[in-house]
């Protein structure tokens, strides 16, 4: 067990996984391909050209293929912490940790991460080395799992836990939240930060179903002061019993939701627009609004 409060993710364990999954990845990236697909969608709102692209924490390239033939980002450079990943990738590729990026300040003028950063342990950090190895004016898009994620699973093994077992242990691991999101891509010191969020909904054929897909995706629970050993048998038979009472759909399979938080900020440039200061307008809205302004403490005369 960990006494750092800032482990929360037990990364040498993800960097296992990440191997493991890596040779049968094909049968596994739905969900990667997915979000992928919706953050480069973000990108053909911006209207401009990326010569030199990270993607950080590229799996089997799936940024690269939803990217296609896109004439915005030239060169793409991926990153990703496992090993065989790496020695899979269709183009050049770094193996790198996204909590210690080996790159140099304003390297990139585009990063994009897609399914990777809801395992780091100091997101803020990570946002800030981003930031750092970005060109003024370069663009950060990540899509990340969020904190509402299998909370259909969460509840289930929680009930299943408690009655059985009398206890509870953290067995589904934490995610940011999207109100904290814009505040830590600001505390990163990027430019109009904005942080949106969907939820892509799954059905399985069973709630074991779902568990074997995230274990075969690397997904499954990686909270540092999880319960180390396996999980009880009759304990995984009753939560995906509660499963199935709670979330069957009408088709009779169940329905995992994922939510993706999409994270999109500008590293600082002097021709980016900035608010004015206070007192500075050169209208009042009171005149724009024709109406009367009052000052702190005055009542409005009745008409």
């Amino acid at each position: 067990m960990t006494t750092d409060p800032l482990l929360i993710f037990d990364r040498t364990i993800l960097r296992q996984r990440r191997e493991r999954a890596a040779l049968r990845w094909g049968e596994q990236a739905f969900l990667k391909r997915e979000i992928a697909r919706r953050v480069v969608e973000r990108l053909d709102d911006v209207r401009r050209t990326f010569p030199l692209a990270l993607d950080l924490g590229c799996h089997g390239d799936e940024v690269a293929a939803a990217l296609g033939s896109r004439s915005s980002v030239g060169a793409l450079l991926r990153a990703d912490m496992g090993l065989e990943f790496g020695r899979r990738a269709q183009g050049p590729t770094v193996v790198a940790d996204e909590e210690a990026l080996p790159f140099a300040p304003r390297s990139f003028d585009l990063v994009l991460s897609a399914m990777s950063l809801h395992w780091v342990n100091d997101l803020p950090g990570t946002l800030i080395q981003i930031s750092r190895i970005l060109k003024p004016d370069g663009l950060f898009l990540a899509g990340m799992l969020g904190g509402v994620t299998l909370w259909q699973l969460r509840q289930a093994l929680a009930a299943a836990e408690s009655e059985i077992e009398g206890g509870l242990s953290p067995r589904v691991s934490p995610f940011a939240d999207l109100r904290d999101a814009a505040g830590l891509l600001q505390r990163a010191g990027f430019a109009m930060p904005v942080a949106d969020s969907e939820t892509i909904d799954v059905e399985y054929q069973s709630p074991l179903a779902l568990m074997r897909d995230l274990s075969a995706m690397g997904e499954s629970n990686l909270v540092a002061e999880r319960r180390r050993g396996f999980s009880r048998r009759s304990t995984l038979l009753r939560a995906a019993q509660i499963y199935d009472e709670r979330f069957a759909c009408p088709s009779g399979r169940i329905e995992a939701s994922f939510e993706v938080l999409f994270l999109h900020g500008w590293a600082p440039h002097e021709s980016q627009p900035r608010p004015l200061r206070p007192g500075s307008a050169a209208h009042r809205l009171a005149a724009a609004l024709e109406t009367t302004e009052l000052n702190a403490g005055e009542k409005a005369e009745p008409r």
